[in-house]
């Protein structure tokens, strides 16, 4: 039972220890942060907790903001948390930003991360388009944010298309322009290559010295009207109030600067800015609602509370703190100035390894290549005494063909001198041939003459014999009836006498002929045998001179001669084939006579 009991209340004092704590998220520019709050926190209590977790010293210029229904409020210092109109559900979100600017980015900001916390929330309003900016500074302050991103410019590292996925403008500025991505990085990069050797913390100066210049800067927008009902806006910065038009919030109507201020205060929703000079009229406007007129109030009393402390000696944590930053940029300029040295010595030692490593891969290249020149001249020199074995081999060749060649030479001119010779002695012999040939047709020509006195003989001859045996038979049919008287003189021989004489005369001459006939025949046979002999020569003779014929020489007789012989057509032929025609008409013997002088050879 005690020991329930005593668990019973442990369970109760740890709800009452839960109930007692809340979780808060903070979000920074670049970060959230979550926190375990106690019930009786102030807004102090939780801002200054913020601050220490930053780092943070210069904490007059920044607040806790969050978001209530269709404005923003500030967290109060002075208030608990949880007593003020922050959002209820765990855990409960605000804004870690700041709620004053500096007249003097340069002058006032001391630590690196004010500077830095500044940086990225006026960036962020340039770029959303709460602050106006014109293209040209646009791009200025674009290439001084990506040197506070990326360092100084490296060609190698930092190639084009680097931006692309970097919002850097104002979507208002890119689209007044007919302007591509690569364009617009072009121009942002060639600003950015002027900027080598800041540090990130310079070029987030340099970005809000640019910025402060802009009419939007640091200003806080609101809607009024005044006495008559006209509405107009009011803008609350660092140098005072200002009074514009609602469509134009670069160029204010009115000013009133807080040293001309004497005393602002308002009433319900009325508002009234009284200046020091008492001629000066009194200016009053309404606000339509109260959150609105705390807000106004808040950043008023706040932004005249830095204008007068500017303008005071600084305090001694101010001092300190300007004092330290003072020797911590002079400890970071020695610093850098170090490490530029390092860096250039290293560049230098760099360069400096970089052409030894270059001068020894040209040493490399080179003893390679000599190497390889080595190479192809040992395999030159090579190559060559084996060319210079084979032109000598070739040159004792060339001299064995070129003695080939000479006797070759002396053998064709040999050849050339006996073949002049041969064909000399071979016209000669063709001369022979033809006279022969030629003594052969006369003789044929005298022949076949002697033939036709032979013929015409015998024509006598067989006439005679005809002759004869007609008187023969007359003699003999006397002779049956006449007695044969005794032997007389020859003187007075009857006249049958002279038929014995014809008789005798006829045998006589009928011996000649079968002589004559066996002569005939006899020299046939002779004249074929010879003739025979001859054409056997002339066909030697005509293979022998055949090869040394020039048939371009021809003339055109030589070319008819050739047909000729080719076709078996001569004189010799075209004469048999006459006296064959003319033996026809003779008969016997004469036939046989021409046939014979005839015949071709």
């Amino acid at each position: 039972m005690a020991s329930a009991l005593a668990a019973k209340m442990g369970l109760n004092s740890l709800r009452r220890k839960q109930a007692r704590n809340f979780n808060v998220r903070i979000s920074t520019m670049e970060s959230d942060m979550e926190f375990n709050c106690e019930v009786k926190w102030k807004g102090k209590d939780l801002f200054d907790l913020v601050c220490r977790t930053l780092g943070l010293r210069e904490t007059w210029f920044f607040g806790l903001q969050y978001n209530i229904k269709d404005t923003v409020a500030w967290l109060k210092m002075d208030k608990k948390v949880l007593d003020q109109e922050v959002p209820k559900e765990e855990p409960i979100t605000l804004h870690f930003l700041a709620k004053f600017y500096p007249e003097n980015a340069e002058e006032e900001l001391v630590q690196d991360i004010t500077q830095h916390l500044f940086f990225l929330q006026v960036k962020r309003k340039i770029l959303e388009e709460e602050i106006h900016c014109p293209p040209e500074a646009s791009v200025l302050l674009a290439s001084y944010a990506v040197h506070a991103k990326y360092g100084d410019y490296d060609p190698s590292v930092h190639k084009p298309g680097f931006l692309a996925q970097e919002e850097l403008l104002p979507k208002r500025v890119i689209n007044l322009y007919q302007m591509t991505a690569e364009m617009w990085e072009e121009r942002i990069t060639a600003c950015y290559v002027e900027h080598r050797g800041r540090t990130r913390d310079e070029a987030e100066m340099e970005y809000l010295k640019i910025a402060q210049d802009l009419d939007m800067y640091g200003v806080n927008y609101f809607l009024i009207r005044n006495k008559k009902g006209t509405d107009l806006l009011l803008g609350v910065d660092a140098l005072g109030l200002h009074i514009y038009e609602p469509d134009n919030r670069l160029t204010p109507k009115c000013s009133f600067p807080w040293n001309e201020i004497r005393n602002i205060s308002y009433s319900d929703k009325e508002f009234t800015i009284k200046p020091l000079d008492k001629k000066t009229n009194v200016f009053k406007f309404n606000s339509s609602r109260l959150r609105v007129n705390k807000l106004i109030l808040q950043l008023c009393i706040g932004n005249h509370d830095l204008f007068m402390r500017r303008r005071r000696v600084d305090s001694l944590e101010v001092q300190q703190m300007k004092t330290q930053a003072r020797e911590e940029r002079a400890r970071k300029q020695v610093e850098r100035q170090r490490l530029e040295r390092e860096k250039q010595l290293r560049e230098e030692a760099e360069r400096a390894r970089d052409e030894l490593e270059r001068r020894l891969i040209q040493l490399q290249d080179e003893a390679h290549m000599a190497n390889e020149a080595l190479l192809r001249s040992e395999q030159t020199a090579d190559l060559l005494a084996e060319k210079a074995q084979i032109a000598e081999e070739e040159a004792k060749l060339l001299a064995q063909k070129a003695a080939e060649a000479e006797t070759e030479m002396q053998r064709i001119k040999v050849t050339a001198i006996r073949s002049q010779e041969e064909r000399r002695l071979m016209e000669q012999k063709m001369l022979e041939v033809e006279m022969l040939a030629l003594k052969m047709a006369e003789e044929s020509e005298r022949r076949a003459k002697e033939a036709e006195q032979l013929k015409q003989d015998l024509q006598e001859a067989r006439e005679s014999e005809r002759r004869a045996k007609h008187k023969l038979l007359e003699i003999t049919s006397k002779a049956v009836y006449t007695v044969t008287p005794p032997a007389l003189p020859a003187d007075s021989m009857p006249a049958d006498l002279s038929f014995s004489r014809e008789n005798l005369s006829f045998d006589f001459k009928d011996t000649d002929m079968k002589r004559l006939s066996m002569e005939i025949e006899k020299e046939k046979v002779e004249y074929m045998e010879k003739s025979k002999h001859l054409q056997e020569q002339l066909n030697e003779l005509k293979t022998e001179i055949e090869s040394l014929k020039l048939k371009e020489r021809e003339t055109p007789l030589d070319i008819i001669h050739n047909q000729n012989t080719e076709q078996g057509t001569s004189k010799h032929s075209n004469f048999k084939k006459v006296c064959a025609f003319g033996g026809e008409l003779g008969g016997g013997v004469i036939v046989q006579v021409f046939f014979f002088f005839c015949n071709d050879p």
